[in-house]
């Protein structure tokens, strides 16, 4: 599931100048779409890079001639039965709003309810149905609607939760476990679009199950060619990333946000080992250090296991004095072996179960933090299959 944020910028908002600013905000925010009245699609493609979804101004009527600039979505429901303007009919064969996203005739692709009562909850189940995206819009923001809705309608349609602050837009990306795919902001406020954005990206990223492997050997092994993964994001103390010479046990080694008498702190950089090595990426996969380049992404873990995703901006590789640390790690058939080849300096840190330590100071019998699943990988991905790495 690809969780979306989307941001109300239509008529309801004020004049230009007020839907200019919203859309504005959405779009520095990180927001995925804005919903707007299809006379503002223009102005608004002019103000970045940003999905356009459009209220039809007429949903029965489409003008022959191609309009210059079109929305990427369009919606019913406002002006008609979906917010009440219009009445519901007793019978939802005779309903305008679902007729016209039944054409499918890219007259609408998107139905907007908002639930005034059982009969708008069971509406917006018809809607999506038939609709690619379904907006619901609680009246009084409860949260029985969208758990009603979320456990009939599944992944027939892109479930968008009307709300005004982040933390209902976090509660929505929660709810029943699975959450709706997306919220619409109704609000002018930098502060909660950005927060619901943050919720987003909290929501999509996975909590990692880290353990301690017993340090076994550690031994400098000469020259190789070593990588630093420089970042576009700035790491905290507990933050790091997950490398290793075996895909199964990647050991934790921390950004370079320690002050040291021999260099300045670097928080948007892990040294991160050898070429042959693997490194976690964003999709939860693994590239060899030598893919990586400018502009692609790759995990960043803390301590806790909680992840992010931050997008390379530069990849530094020179040849530099190397150790190779291995570990023994207790798995449900036994003890496995793990390693690691990083750079031989001070500077360089992984997790211990005492803490960040210099991997100059690290010792057999230390408790190095991994992570550790007991798969093979094909270009990156996890597969079943036998597989010995030595």
């Amino acid at each position: 599931m690809t969780r979306t944020v989307w941001v109300k910028a239509d008529g309801d908002v004020g004049d230009w100048e007020a839907r200019k600013r919203r859309v504005t905000t959405a779009i520095e925010a990180g927001a995925d779409w804005v919903l707007v009245d299809e006379d503002d699609v223009g102005r608004v493609r002019e103000l970045g890079d940003v999905n356009v979804a459009a209220f039809r101004s007429d949903a029965d009527v489409i003008d022959d001639a191609e309009s210059d600039v079109e929305a990427d979505a369009y919606f019913v429901g406002k002006g008609g039965e979906g917010d009440g303007t219009v009445s519901m009919p007793d019978d939802f064969s005779g309903s305008a709003d679902l007729t016209t996203l039944r054409r499918r005739d890219d007259r609408a692709q998107g139905a907007y309810v908002r639930v005034l009562g059982t009969e708008y909850e069971e509406f917006a189940e018809a809607a999506a149905d038939e609709a690619d995206f379904t907006v619901v819009i609680g009246e009084d923001w409860s949260i029985i609607p969208l758990e009603n809705l979320i456990a009939r309608v599944g992944e027939e349609t892109h479930l968008v939760a009307g709300a005004t602050t982040a933390a209902e837009a976090r509660t929505a990306f929660e709810t029943l476990e699975i959450g709706a795919d997306g919220v619409l902001l109704d609000t002018d406020s930098p502060d909660e679009i950005r927060g619901a954005v943050e919720a987003r990206d909290a929501a999509d990223r996975e909590t990692l199950d880290l353990r301690h492997a017993e340090v076994t050997e550690v031994e400098q092994t000469g020259m190789a060619d070593r990588v630093c993964i420089d970042t576009g994001s700035l790491m905290d103390d507990s933050e790091g990333m997950l490398v290793g010479s075996m895909s199964r046990g990647l050991f934790f080694v921390h950004a370079e946000t320690a002050e040291s008498p021999y260099v300045a702190s670097r928080p948007f950089r892990v040294n991160a080992g050898a070429v042959h090595a693997y490194v976690r990426n964003a999709e939860g996969g693994t590239n060899y250090l030598a893919e990586l380049s400018s502009g692609d992404e790759v995990q960043v873990v803390d301590t806790d296991g909680h992840t992010r995703e931050a997008v390379v901006g530069r990849v530094k590789i020179e040849k530099r004095p190397m150790f190779r640390i291995q570990a023994e790690i207790e798995t449900e058939d036994g003890t496995d072996r793990i390693e690691t080849l990083i750079q031989n300096a001070e500077t360089v840190k992984i997790a211990t179960s005492e803490g960040r330590k210099a991997v100059t100071d690290v010792e057999p019998g230390d408790e190095a933090l991994v992570y550790y699943e007991d798969v093979a990988r094909h270009f990156g991905e996890a597969v079943e299959e036998s597989i010995i790495e030595k």
